[in-house]
C-alpha cells in the first residue's frame, strides 16, 4: 500500500476519540503509529467484513439535534469541508480524520467499497483497491486514504 519498507511502532485496538458533540467518542478498530521511509505517521485502521460504514450522513443527520450539529462542524472542520457532505456519504467514514484512515476489508465481495470511494472523492481523491492516495485538505494537512484487501482465509477460522 505504501511505496517501500513500512515498520509497525505502535498499535492500540480499539481506540477511542474524542469529538464535540454526541454522546461517544469515536471508535477506531485499530490507532498505529507508523514509519514509512522517513516519515512517521498516525493511522486508523477500520475493519471491514460485511458491516457498513454507518448510517448515510443524511440519515444521521435528519434529526440534527445540538450535539450533532455540533460534531458535524467538528467533523466538517477537521476535514477542511465548508458544508455538510452530500446525504449519501456514510457517516463512519467522516470522523477518521488522522494523517492515514485505513480500511482493511475482509469481504469477499468487497463490499462498500463504493461509499469508501465516494467518501475519497468527496476529499478529492481517487480510491484503488490495495492502493493509497493523498490528498491534501485546505488547511495544508496531508490525508493518505487507502483500502486494503484482507486474506479471506482468515474467514475460514
Amino acid at each position: 500500500m505504501f511505496d517501500g519498507l513500512v515498520e509497525l511502532l505502535l498499535a492500540l485496538p480499539e481506540h477511542n476519540v474524542a469529538l464535540d458533540g454526541g454522546n461517544r467518542d469515536s471508535q477506531n478498530d485499530v490507532f498505529a503509529l507508523i514509519r514509512y521511509g522517513d516519515q512517521t505517521r498516525a493511522a486508523t485502521i477500520e475493519g471491514k467484513v460485511s458491516e457498513p460504514f454507518g448510517p448515510p450522513v443524511g440519515e444521521w443527520f435528519a434529526q440534527s439535534s445540538q450535539q450533532k450539529r455540533d460534531r458535524m462542524r467538528q467533523l466538517c472542520g477537521l476535514l477542511c469541508l465548508d458544508e455538510v457532505p452530500p446525504s449519501h456519504i456514510r457517516y463512519q467514514l467522516m470522523h477518521r480524520d488522522e494523517a492515514a484512515m485505513i480500511v482493511h476489508s475482509f469481504s469477499p465481495t468487497r463490499m462498500w467499497f463504493e461509499e469508501f470511494a465516494s467518501f475519497a472523492r468527496l476529499l478529492g481523491a481517487e480510491a484503488e483497491r490495495d492502493q493509497s492516495s493523498t490528498v491534501t485538505l485546505k488547511s495544508g494537512q496531508r490525508l493518505r486514504l487507502g483500502w486494503a484487501t484482507g486474506n479471506e482465509d482468515f474467514l475460514a477460522c
